[in-house]
């Protein structure tokens, strides 16, 4: 990689919605609109996020998830058999009901507004889970391009409920096989439509590792019913290298934090990423897309003994605070990165989206925008440091 395109800047996905477009979401899941109607509205919420993106200097952009509910409910638009249910609704089927909203009002959790899709039936496509936003976005962009999707173990944990899916898939893995033949194919469908980069959204492992045994989470509410850590770790590889299996020509990254739904960092998960990194490792996928901007994510000595087998996108910004990162305090992480990893290896990005749910951002936009622009500045900054030095 020349050094004029070392430290590509990034997001992880998400932009925050605005009013009317999440207006329009609500419309359109109340049937009041057309699927296409709505998307002709959030055609500009889109062309927004894009221009705040490249006004920022992000050189591998998204189209912000502006057309989703959140990270991965929105797949049940594109899926047959597949229902969207609130975590108020899901609770009539909760073993211990009492405990779980016990739970998600500790977690300063909004239960009525975090939706997961449920298999109900045998899950079928229906049409594609992303190439439409894609196609928009490669469109309006002159920019490399991401486009971020739901993980094989995120998708399979959260739609397979006991009560609810049994009669479809009696066990799990029935419907895990369905998952990746589904994200399988939607990624060979991105990279043939010219797709630079795509991301599978795994946030749900660190919960597996970090969370209470038993302990139920909005992210992944049939978690209660995991098997002990290990076995759901192994899992959760193996879906993923079913999924990505043979594919090339486009870059792959899974994308792990510990919560994004709070400015509360109380209520979020901590612990460092090294009971991950070996499973992590055997993924077969080119980068992983870390949260590093908050203590709960621990030191990046854990990669010492790891050194330089994957890229790394590094979150250098915290998308859940008001505080603009500067420049130099990047930079600083930057340097620190290249200690475990190539320069050509590290990509910058912030921690995690900026809406991951469409009805709960975690920040405005023009917050976020000057976090950007921050990375932006430390990229240009950090590219001409490398400019004919081996070690700035």
């Amino acid at each position: 990689m020349a050094k004029s395109q070392l430290f590509p800047v990034t997001v992880v996905g998400s932009w925050p919605r605005p009013q009317w477009l999440i207006q329009a979401l609500r419309k359109r899941q109340a049937g009041e609109i057309s699927f296409d109607e709505f998307n002709t509205t959030a055609d500009d919420a889109v062309l927004a996020a894009i221009k705040y993106q490249e006004d920022a200097n992000v050189d591998i952009v998204t189209d912000g998830e502006q057309r989703r509910d959140n990270f991965y409910s929105f797949v049940v638009e594109k899926l047959d058999g597949v229902k969207l249910m609130t975590l108020t609704e899901l609770m009539d089927y909760m073993k211990d009901r009492a405990s779980f909203e016990e739970t998600l009002r500790a977690l300063d959790v909004p239960a009525f507004a975090m939706r997961s899709p449920v298999a109900v039936d045998r899950v079928r496509r229906k049409r594609h889970l992303a190439l439409d936003e894609f196609e928009f976005l490669k469109s309006h962009t002159t920019r490399k391009t991401k486009v971020p999707i739901p993980g094989p173990y995120m998708l399979t944990r959260s739609m397979w409920f006991p009560g609810l899916s049994d009669k479809a898939y009696p066990v799990i893995e029935d419907l895990g096989r369905d998952v990746c033949s589904i994200v399988r194919d939607e990624i060979v469908a991105l990279k043939e439509a010219g797709c630079d980069f795509v991301q599978l959204d795994e946030p749900v492992l660190s919960q597996v590792v970090y969370g209470s045994e038993g302990e139920e989470t909005f992210m992944c509410a049939a978690l209660a019913s995991r098997r002990d850590p290990t076995e759901e770790l192994r899992y959760a590889v193996e879906l993923m290298n079913l999924t990505v299996k043979g594919i090339s020509g486009v870059k792959l990254g899974i994308h792990v934090c510990r919560g994004n739904w709070s400015r509360r960092e109380d209520v979020l998960l901590r612990g460092n990423y090294g009971p991950l990194l070996p499973y992590l490792m055997e993924m077969k996928i080119d980068q992983l897309v870390l949260e590093f901007a908050t203590p709960r994510a621990g030191e990046l000595e854990v990669f010492k003994e790891y050194r330089g087998e994957k890229e790394i996108g590094l979150g250098i910004v915290n998308p859940r605070s008001t505080t603009v990162e500067q420049p130099k305090s990047i930079e600083r992480r930057v340097k620190e990165a290249t200690r475990y990893f190539e320069p050509s290896q590290v990509y910058l990005n912030p921690d995690c989206g900026f809406g991951t749910f469409a009805e709960r951002p975690v920040n405005d936009a023009e917050t976020a925008y000057g976090k950007l622009r921050s990375m932006g500045t430390a990229a240009s900054n950090l590219r001409k440091a490398w400019d004919g030095r081996a070690n700035p």
